[in-house]
């Protein structure tokens, strides 16, 4: 899988007419916070876990909606509901930034225990507001469908599109994660590092505080899918003291089907 979209600063992004803004929304994250986290950060997972994962992604990024629909539900499953993992999302604008704009606003519009649901509907229904995006009525109606879906009224969902504060915090949100030093989505931090994707010799792998990731002696190879997610979180699980959530799934189980 590629590993990611080229970023917009957020003074370069213009949104269609009727994206103009949103409101309301606030952290889902309570209950406490971890050291790695932000005043605003939207988090699901035990605040006492022993991990803590950071993505940055876009809900018009065609990656970060294959790793929320692949990847995503075995961590939430066995290292999340688990309290192994504690898992914090953060909001970037790549790919289409009129249409992330949109969701990110309309995520912010749900009720606060929400949050989570609306990202996962929006990566869910992306190609469909992708191609709604085409047609003359524009992606509106696959919006006020998910607003729906969440509990909004329709006088809720007219008011969240139009609130100007909102749409400047989902902006700024952006540029935070641009001043982070954040180029593409999706993209990870685990305990306070980036895992980020380098060569080393021929191959591209993982790399972790500057260093090549290693588990059992051996660099992780920089894909981004289930069984590679599983085997990371399993390492820095145990590294923090914890035990594995999940058995990695064998290798002739998951190669079957490819070339």
């Amino acid at each position: 899988m590629k590993f990611s979209r080229r970023v917009f600063t957020a003074s370069a992004i213009t949104a269609a007419a009727f994206l103009s803004a949103c409101g309301g929304g606030s952290s889902s994250g309570g209950g406490g916070a971890t050291q790695y986290e932000r005043s605003g950060d939207r988090a699901i997972g035990s605040a006492e876990a022993p991990v803590t994962v950071i993505e940055y992604a876009s809900t018009s990024c065609p990656h970060c909606a294959e790793f929320h629909e692949e990847v995503y539900p075995a961590i939430e499953e066995n290292f999340i509901e688990t309290g192994q993992v504690r898992f914090v999302f953060r909001e970037m604008l790549t790919g289409s930034p009129s249409l992330a704009m949109a969701g990110f606003m309309l995520a912010r519009c749900a009720p606060e225990d929400r949050y989570f649901d609306t990202i996962d509907l929006l990566f869910e229904q992306q190609q469909a507001i992708f191609q709604s995006a085409q047609s003359p009525n524009g992606p509106r109606g696959e919006f006020w469908n998910i607003a729906q879906t969440v509990g909004l009224s329709r006088d809720e969902f007219n008011a969240c599109i139009t609130n100007a504060e909102l749409r400047q915090a989902v902006s700024e949100a952006h540029d935070q994660a641009i001043a982070d030093g954040i180029d593409g989505t999706p993209r990870f931090i685990i305990n306070g590092h980036v895992l980020d994707a380098d060569r080393s010799g021929s191959q591209l792998v993982y790399f972790w505080n500057g260093e090549p990731l290693r588990i059992d002696g051996e660099t992780v190879p920089a894909t981004v899918d289930e069984p590679t997610f599983i085997a990371i979180l399993n390492h820095f699980v145990s590294e923090a003291g914890g035990e594995a959530s999940m058995e990695e799934p064998a290798e002739d189980a998951t190669s079957e089907g490819t070339e």
